[in-house]
């Protein structure tokens, strides 16, 4: 029997895919969060003052991702009130459900802590001046702790600084494990990879940096203020070092793959030239990688003007984000499009208004801007300098 949308021989519970685009937006979120506190953490931890303009910025930045983070997952779930379970009887040796746990920690000791210690200054002065409801809400932030003399403010220093060390590695540990959730999948030779955890993690940290690196700019531009040209340069040229170093590793992946040419290579080709062609070769490699790496490069070989420059850097880390994305795409979708057996290939489809449909998945992609909006007027990331 014929099935629409099948090409060769595949079981039947293989017609259907059972991870859909949510999926997809699950890893790519959870790669803002981690590349967006890696950036903020050069300022603090490694000490480039330079990116200094973006260390608030990026903090709320990967706060407003990360309260999104898990909505993927509750969608996807039959029962999502169930979720609570995992923390009630824990499973130790299931990756998904020592997420919840990584994410609690990165949540509330790590990325919390850290914004409340940094803009406690300027959580007590509202307190203090602030009239009507948001006063209530300012007094409530400060958690009972008004003093704000210097030495109070050198125990919070000391303290950020210890947070910051801290969640460098758990921001690691919490994009890293998606990536060996995929790669430890044996019987998939699309996912299967020891690369795969590596790969997932830089191209996080190239997402979330060029996530930031737009904001940045959007946000001087409807405040009229101008840009930290030093500021921005310094992050395209992380972005830069990043993006090199990602593309190296999935190179690598890809060698390997053609020299080991097992036999699912056969069967992955075709997926490449047919149903991933646009995806992968078109979006993927050709618009979010080299286009990007091509127009990173002329602004760190060449002279450029400065209007042009911070022109190129835009473009550049908006077509990184649209490449990561098809990445994350390749991975979820591509992986389930073909048969255990390699002899056959399935097709995905989305629906729209469905509980896994594009209507949802683009309300979660804007979610997380309208928090980062209510973020930014809470707690205005803007130095006291650049205000002046």
């Amino acid at each position: 029997m014929m099935i629409p949308g099948v090409d060769g021989f595949m079981y039947p519970n293989e017609v259907e895919l059972q991870w859909s685009v949510l999926i997809v937006l699950y890893p790519y979120i959870t790669g803002l969060v981690a590349g967006a506190f890696i950036l903020a953490s050069l300022e603090r931890v490694f000490k480039v003052e330079a990116v200094r303009p973006t260390y608030r910025l990026a903090l709320l930045t990967a706060l407003a991702f990360l309260l999104v983070a898990p909505l993927p997952l509750q969608l996807h779930l039959g029962h999502p009130e169930r979720s609570i379970e995992m923390y009630l009887t824990p499973h130790r040796s299931s990756a998904m459900a020592m997420f919840g746990f990584v994410y609690l920690w990165y949540l509330t000791v790590v990325l919390l802590v850290e914004i409340w210690l940094e803009f406690r200054p300027d959580i007590v002065r509202m307190a203090q001046t602030a009239k009507g409801w948001t006063r209530l809400v300012y007094k409530v932030l400060t958690l009972g702790s008004m003093n704000v003399s210097p030495a109070a403010r050198a125990i919070d220093e000391k303290v950020g600084y210890f947070v910051t060390v801290v969640g460098v590695p758990s921001a690691f540990l919490l994009h890293g494990y998606v990536g060996f959730i995929f790669g430890s999948v044996k019987a998939n030779p699309w996912w299967s990879s020891p690369l795969m955890p590596v790969v997932f993690l830089f191209s996080a940290m190239v997402s979330g940096i060029a996530a930031v690196l737009v904001l940045y700019v959007a946000a001087m531009k409807v405040r009229k203020t101008p840009v930290d040209m030093r500021c921005v340069d310094t992050i395209a040229k992380y972005l830069f070092y990043m993006f090199m170093i990602d593309f190296s590793l999935e190179m690598l992946d890809l060698v390997h793959r053609i020299y080991e040419s097992d036999e699912s290579f056969r069967s992955l080709d075709f997926m490449v030239h047919t149903r991933l062609w646009f995806s992968q070769v078109i979006l993927q490699i050709c618009l979010g990688t080299l286009l990007p790496l091509a127009l990173l490069a002329i602004t760190q070989l060449w002279r450029v003007a400065e209007g042009k420059r911070r022109l190129m850097y835009v473009v550049a880390s908006c077509l990184t984000l649209v490449g990561i994305f098809a990445m994350r795409w390749n991975v979820v979708i591509g992986g389930q499009l073909f048969s255990k057996s390699f002899l056959g290939y399935t097709s995905y489809k989305m629906g729209f208004a469905t509980r896994e449909g594009l209507l949802p998945a683009i309300a979660l992609m804007l979610l997380p801007f309208l928090i980062f909006w209510v973020l930014v007027k809470l707690l205005p990331p803007w130095l006291k300098r650049e205000t002046a």
